[in-house]
């Protein structure tokens, strides 16, 4: 017998306080304002809350993370984590096609 769908889970953003205000005006309810002491703590909190669907976090969070949490926030599909540049200072990008190799589990070709 096929899986019924899950509802569609929330939406919980973390971060430093300009990302924090940035994503509170346009909406969101589910905004955690975090200092670099509670960064970790608070990521590893939400990941484990299964009433969220989607993590979206500043990538300075990511940087704090270790090795074995990281590696875990990268696999997870529910929650699935994205992490978004800071309004200030240095960031990762991760591609399209690392997205969605992470994500989908197909790599993309793309023309020459």
């Amino acid at each position: 017998m096929p899986e019924t769908p899950k509802e569609p889970g929330e939406t919980v953003v973390l971060g430093e306080r300009e990302l924090a205000i940035g994503f509170r005006l346009i909406g969101l309810r589910d905004v955690v304002e975090v200092t670099p002491e509670t960064a970790v703590d608070a990521f590893l909190r939400v990941m484990g809350e299964s009433r969220f669907s989607l993590v979206i976090a500043s990538q300075s969070i990511r940087a704090r993370l270790s090795e074995a949490q990281r590696a875990s926030a990268d696999a997870s599909l529910h929650p699935l984590a994205v992490f978004v540049p800071t309004p200030t200072g240095e960031f990762e990008v991760e591609s399209i096609n690392a997205l969605a190799k992470r994500v989908l589990g197909v790599t993309l070709q793309v023309p020459s």
